[in-house]
């Protein structure tokens, strides 16, 4: 199943709010400062993508 997010984030969230999303075969990071991670096969890669993104 595919999580869905908007294009913007709502105003009480936090400046990086990231999720997965899977597009067939791959999944991938967003972030709602439109940050966008590559297309990973593995689901443990994107997560680990968005982790560095809202660390650095």
């Amino acid at each position: 199943m595919s999580q869905q997010d908007g294009l913007e984030a709502p105003g009480d969230t936090p400046e990086h709010a990231t999720t997965t999303v899977e597009q067939g075969p791959f999944c991938l990071a967003r972030c709602s400062c439109g940050w966008r991670g590559p297309a990973r096969r593995a689901r443990s890669q994107a997560r680990t993508d968005a982790q560095t993104h809202t660390s650095a």
